[in-house]
């Protein structure tokens, strides 16, 4: 892991539901992610290991070749647990992404594997408390996208959107590693103001959680500090109505 002088504004467990209501962002630590989840620690560390296997993101408008990814769809009930929804595309309106938006895009599925992994589930409807906490209690339509970004083209984006909402309620950014890198600062913004936090996430686990309604976020682009070096992520967003594009 990389050394940064901006560390992370942890949120205290207690404080999660004011800070996203007062600030529109928490940040919690991965044993505080796991507590709250109900979820083994070790379990998650297990899944690390599938980021291994992202097929190359093939619809990069920059031409780049720094980003890998899959991504699968779930409903999440507050009384009914967890259902995996049918594969889709991943849609964006180009309000919210003006450099990929308005195109499906078609990924490969997670592995089942994780899918259908209990700890996973257990973050999921974990996420869809949270939710409900922000928004009141309702079916959640979850989008899950696990990201490589790597240093293969020198520099590696793992927003190249920019800054930016996701036209969603609620989205949860799990770092689960950093490997002989510079950068990948996080950058949260008010959406109608002028206040912002920078930080870098480092903890494998640990997570940023935003109300989307309230703030916008980027994340800054890597450099590599050796060979091979890459950011691994799992970016999830949770909507009320229904996935985009339906």
């Amino acid at each position: 892991m990389s050394s940064s002088a901006f560390h992370p504004p942890l949120t205290p467990p207690t404080e999660l539901d004011s800070s996203l209501r007062t600030c529109g962002y928490a940040v919690l630590s991965a044993r505080d992610v796991c507590a709250l989840a109900q979820a083994d620690a070790a379990h998650l560390h297990n899944l690390v290991a599938l980021w291994d296997d992202l097929p190359p993101d093939g619809y990069l408008k920059d031409g780049g070749r720094y980003r890998r990814r899959r991504h699968s769809c779930f409903v999440v009930q507050p009384d009914a647990g967890v259902q995996q929804a049918a594969h889709r595309p991943h849609w964006q309106p180009l309000q919210y992404n003006a450099l990929h938006g308005g195109m499906q895009r078609h990924f490969e599925p997670m592995a089942q594997s994780m899918a259908a992994h209990p700890d996973w589930l257990a973050l999921l409807q974990w996420l869809g408390r949270v939710a409900s906490q922000l928004r009141g209690a309702q079916t959640w339509y979850a989008e899950a996208h696990q990201f490589r970004i790597d240093t293969t083209d020198g520099i590696g984006r793992p927003t190249p959107e920019g800054a930016h909402r996701d036209g969603v309620d609620l989205v949860a950014v799990f770092l689960l590693a950093r490997q002989g890198i510079k950068g990948g600062e996080t950058r949260v913004f008010e959406a109608d103001g002028p206040n912002g936090q920078r930080f870098t996430l480092e903890e494998p686990w640990s997570v940023l959680l935003l109300d989307d309604a309230r703030v916008i976020h980027e994340s800054t682009p890597i450099q590599p500090l050796q060979a091979g070096g890459y950011r691994d992520t799992l970016v999830v967003t949770l909507r009320a109505t229904g996935f985009q594009g339906d």
